[in-house]
């Protein structure tokens, strides 16, 4: 039965634009659903959380920390999200809807891959986390239910809803462990933390999967499998796998080293790892075909596509061997009745029946030629409408030699043309025209583009030029300007370039950011205008190219009253011409009331007009250790700073 049917949300249209047409999946957290766009008119996948977790805001959160997480991500293999809304009791992402299967899916099917197979899975895995761990955000879930394979052939990353900045626990509200048993990195179950180099552990995992068709660690409990990690090294594929190349332990053993610093440090310089391991494996050894694996394995010139399930969603079932396509074939038994007179002659009718020969009714007769009309018309309407196309097999970021390989062998033309690119390395297809999976006349061209590489441009010497000249010519030679840093220098002009960081003559790629050091002419050497009258200070300061401003609060001084008590840049400071130095004026100095400390033994009145912030001198006259009188007579007024004197007897 179509459980879909009991979905009460499907046939609504959330937000007065999310119409829900079909239910997808089923999670512990969300549903997702496939959705049309009514205002765009695009199919998406609509993940909508449980309403009974909607009143949770812990939950809630998550749900929306993972639109925000894929939203800083643009890249080809991240499942991109579109929106984030709530409808009532309905809390939803709005993503892109990937019409193909999950590589649980795969592996279900097809048990282990071949090293080709597995690589070509793997690699576009750590693009899309490397974006992620550039991006400062960690997926904490990799898992082969959360990597999508399109019909195409493309492989995307999903389920962002774990992700976080790098270096924050793994460890919920609640304190229990986030992310699936199998593929937990050691330290998120001893330590609870989790940075980029979980998400290697977990890529190390999944590679071990696709090339062996099982797990590296089981165990009756989820204990037992943890108990695995944290204790027990991941075994070299190979020793299931008899054959595997070294190099493909050697990876393994390098994602899935149990201590954190012996792994790559996140997943592109995993990546960089994989394609060395990749580039020195010979065409046998990425094609062949493990024991473990429970299905036909495709030939090195296929592609992805050709692992896709069959059964998946838009896809049939492939018919018995031996069955007729078109579902026309029709017993016709010989007919109880003989036409015409006397016996045939051996081999001059269609055959006897009991002894006599016979012939076929006008009426079997009939239906025979009806039933030839059927297939002779059936298959030219297969032919006109199926049978003269194909369709174009998935071939982005393949080498443009396997690309070519993979077409030809669909019986298909190449036309090339080449482009720059900054994320598809040189040589490597970049796109398709037809794009995979159209429909192409099965002797057609398709038009390949093939990577050059980043563009590379030259820095141009913009040396003592103005700054505005400077940054048009850097974006005309499809640079950005970046920084403006400012130094002193005596033959270039204020105002003017000195240098360019990287300098001129260097190759960049297009785009990239150049910084700029300005001049600031030649140093000027500040001079001491404090005691100053502010038009002497002012005359002084502006005769060597430095312009004025006084501060509009004053300050206590034992400078005279309105003349300069401070200033800013101080004396002796290195200034540009046209610089300006703040002048803060004297107020004066500041009276205050002397304490009375007559009577008081000496360390007590010391300490006393001390604190009232005077200063303090000792004067002894005879033996012995209390003041009898003090210079500045208590409650009088005098600068704060000075000096009381206090006569001891």
């Amino acid at each position: 039965m179509d459980t879909t049917l009991q979905d009460p949300l499907v046939g609504q249209v959330l937000d007065s634009r999310y119409r829900v047409d079909a239910r997808v999946a089923v999670g512990g957290m969300a549903t997702v659903y496939r959705a049309m766009d009514t205002r765009l008119d695009r199919v998406l996948a609509l993940k909508v959380m449980h309403p009974a977790l909607a009143a949770d805001e812990a939950f809630v959160d998550r749900f929306i920390r993972e639109a925000k997480a894929v939203a800083r991500l643009d890249h080809p293999n991240v499942v991109g999200v579109y929106d984030q809304g709530t409808d009532g009791t309905y809390v939803y992402l709005a993503m892109e809807y990937v019409a193909g299967c999950t590589l649980r899916d795969v592996l279900r099917e097809r048990g282990a891959l071949r090293p080709r197979i597995a690589m070509d899975v793997l690699e576009p895995i750590l693009a899309a986390l490397g974006a992620a761990h550039r991006a400062e955000l960690v997926h904490r879930d990799m898992k082969p239910e959360n990597v999508l394979i399109g019909d195409d052939g493309r492989v995307k990353v999903a389920d962002f809803g774990l992700a976080r900045p790098v270096d924050t626990n793994t460890s919920a509200s609640s304190g229990a462990l986030l992310g699936t048993v199998s593929y937990l990195a050691p330290e998120q179950i001893e330590h609870g933390t989790a940075d980029t180099r979980v998400d290697v552990y977990a890529c190390g995992i999944l590679l071990y999967e696709m090339l062996t068709g099982g797990k590296p660690h089981t165990g009756g409990t989820p204990a037992q499998v943890l108990y695995q990690h944290l204790h027990e090294d991941v075994p070299p594929p190979s020793e299931t796998v008899a054959g595997l190349a070294p190099e493909l332990d050697a990876l393994v053993a390098a994602a899935t080293a149990r201590s954190p610093e012996a792994r790559p440090a996140d997943a592109v310089a995993l990546l960089a790892r994989a394609k060395e391991a990749r580039k020195a494996l010979t065409d046998e050894q990425l094609d062949t075909v493990p024991p473990q694996a429970l299905a036909r394995e495709p030939s090195g010139s296929e592609d992805l596509t050709s692992v896709i399930p069959r059964h998946g969603a838009g896809r049939a079932l492939p018919a018995p061997a031996g069955a007729d396509p078109l579902n026309l074939t029709t017993r016709l038994e010989p007919s109880e009745a003989v036409s015409g007179t006397g016996p045939l002659e051996p081999g001059g009718g269609p055959g006897r029946r009991g002894g006599r020969w016979w012939l076929p009714s006008r009426g079997v007769l009939a239906l025979l030629a009806a039933v030839l009309m059927v297939v002779g018309l059936g298959a030219g309407v297969w032919y006109i409408n199926s049978g003269q196309f194909t369709r174009v097999p998935g071939v982005l970021d393949m080498p443009r030699q396997r690309a070519e390989r993979v077409l030809s062998d669909k019986g298909l033309s190449v036309s090339l043309k080449e482009a720059f690119s900054d994320t598809v390395e040189q040589g490597r297809v970049i796109s398709s025209a037809p794009e995979p999976g159209s429909r192409v006349r099965g002797n057609g061209t398709v038009t390949l583009t093939v990577s050059r590489g980043p563009e590379l441009v030259k820095v141009p010497d913009v040396q003592e030029l103005p700054l505005g000249e400077a940054k048009r010519k850097l974006r005309k030679a499809g640079l950005a300007p970046g920084i403006v840093n400012k130094e002193f220098d005596e033959e270039v002009p204020p105002g003017s370039v000195i240098r360019t960081t990287p300098e001129a003559g260097t190759e960049r790629r297009s785009e990239s950011a150049i910084a700029i050091i300005v001049s600031r002419g030649a140093p000027i050497e500040t001079p001491d205008v404090v005691g100053d009258s502010v038009d002497e200070a002012r005359e002084a300061l502006e005769e060597v190219g430095l312009k004025v401003k006084i501060a509009t609060s004053g300050a206590f001084s034992k400078e005279d009253k309105g003349s300069v008590a401070e200033q800013s840049p101080g004396r002796g400071e290195e200034l540009a011409k046209g610089d300006t130095v703040t002048l803060t004026l004297s107020k004066g100095q500041e009276m205050i009331k002397v304490p009375n400390v007559e009577g008081m033994h000496q360390d007590e009145a010391r300490k006393k007009l001390e604190k009232a912030g005077f200063k303090v001198r000792v004067s002894r006259f005879f033996l012995g250790d209390t003041v009898f009188s003090q210079s500045v007579g208590g409650g009088e007024k005098a600068p704060k700073g000075s000096q009381i004197t206090i006569r001891i007897r």
